[in-house]
């Protein structure tokens, strides 16, 4: 089979990829969710390129999904969260305002194999921010 050679992705004939459920409450808000996929080696380096594209800050990870068929469950989880699409006129855009319990569920009825999700965004570089924008309107006020 052709390889791709480029950013590390997997042989195009490799039957297993990586679904992704990522958010990014500093640039997008709670509960809004980006469910895609990813044929890298390293299915994070592709968050990392996600976080570097014009976003303030990085996105963290709420499930990484290895399995057989990602595509079909990638796009069985976008077409039954269609109507929450961020971007309706952009079906490329994969973002979502939804509830990560609804996508979970979606999930553990679809995925035969074990799922781990990080309910709780970390969103560290956001909160760091915050307590120091909360921290300079205080000393401002004196």
């Amino acid at each position: 089979p052709r390889l791709l050679r480029r950013r590390g992705k997997q042989p195009d004939k490799q039957p297993a990829d990586y679904l992704y459920i990522i958010s990014n409450i500093g640039s997008f808000g709670e509960e809004v969710y980006k469910v895609g996929m990813t044929r890298r080696l390293d299915p994070m380096d592709r968050v990392y390129e996600l976080g570097d594209a014009s976003v303030p800050f990085p996105f963290d990870v709420h499930a990484m999904i290895y399995s057989e068929d990602a595509p079909r469950l990638e796009a069985l989880l976008h077409r039954f969260f269609d109507s929450r699409r961020v971007n309706l006129a952009n079906t490329k855009k994969e973002f979502f305002r939804v509830k990560l319990d609804d996508i979970r569920g979606v999930v553990e009825k679809n995925h035969a194999g074990e799922v781990k999700f990080t309910l709780l965004a970390e969103a560290a570089e956001y909160r760091r921010s915050e307590t120091l924008r909360n921290s300079n309107r205080a000393e401002s006020s004196f």
